[in-house]
């Protein structure tokens, strides 16, 4: 059964909040966050101000899921995580 736009919505912002908290993460839940941002950038339900953020969030994943040092690159982006998370918040 496929998640609905507000449960892609969810595990998205959970990633994000788990990257952000733990300082840690893997190459899975980048390629994971690839995915959920790839599906919810056709869906028309989706707000354009998020699209914008899950531009941005797409290329932290992809750079992510190509970094030598991962742990380095997600505590280089604690800043953006949250204000990821925050953002998409209030846009949806």
């Amino acid at each position: 059964m496929p998640l609905s736009h507000g449960d892609q919505v969810t595990l998205l912002k959970d990633i994000l909040n788990n990257h952000q908290t733990d300082c840690c993460g893997s190459v899975s839940e980048c390629e994971q966050l690839e995915r959920l941002v790839k599906s919810l950038m056709v869906n028309n339900q989706i707000d354009s101000n998020v699209k914008n953020i899950l531009q941005e969030v797409y290329q932290y994943s992809q750079h992510g899921a190509q970094s030598a040092d991962l742990n380095q690159h997600i505590s280089s982006n604690q800043e953006n995580l949250s204000q990821w998370v925050n953002d998409i918040d209030q846009f949806s």
